[in-house]
């Protein structure tokens, strides 16, 4: 894991998109089914989209029909870091990008992989590098 990415509110206002702010340094979320990646099946690299951090592999996305892009692992446990969420009266594990820090989601202990994990992640949060030759 590199050095950890500290850039001021202004800095990250630039880099980013209004919906990318809002998701990645406000801990927002995209509505259900309206995520760029929730239907995307092509092979590739799920990066962050605020420091370009390889988080997710599209050989663990599955349709969990949430309306999120769901993975069953992310492809370094270094890659994320996961917080305690009691927001919106429930309790959930919040996951952040442990370079730069921003919100990507929530992982549940629903999932279909080896773990029985279900990282629930916002398109917003995310971009998308397809192998080479994948359309």
């Amino acid at each position: 894991m590199t050095d950890k990415i500290k850039l001021s509110e202004a800095e990250w206002r630039e880099r980013l998109s209004p919906m990318q702010y809002h998701v990645l340094r406000e801990h927002g979320t995209e509505r259900a089914f309206t995520g760029e990646y929730e239907g995307n099946k092509a092979s590739g690299l799920y990066r962050c989209a605020g420091c370009g951090t390889p988080l997710f592999a599209s050989e663990t996305k599955y349709n969990s029909g949430s309306g999120w892009p769901s993975y069953t692992a992310p492809v370094d446990t270094d890659a994320v870091e996961e917080f305690r969420d009691a927001s919106h009266g429930m309790v959930r594990t919040e996951v952040r990008c442990a370079r730069c820090e921003g919100h990507l989601g929530h992982v549940f202990p629903d999932g279909p992989g080896p773990d029985g994990l279900r990282y629930c992640i916002n398109s917003a949060s995310l971009q998308f590098e397809p192998e080479d030759g994948a359309a």
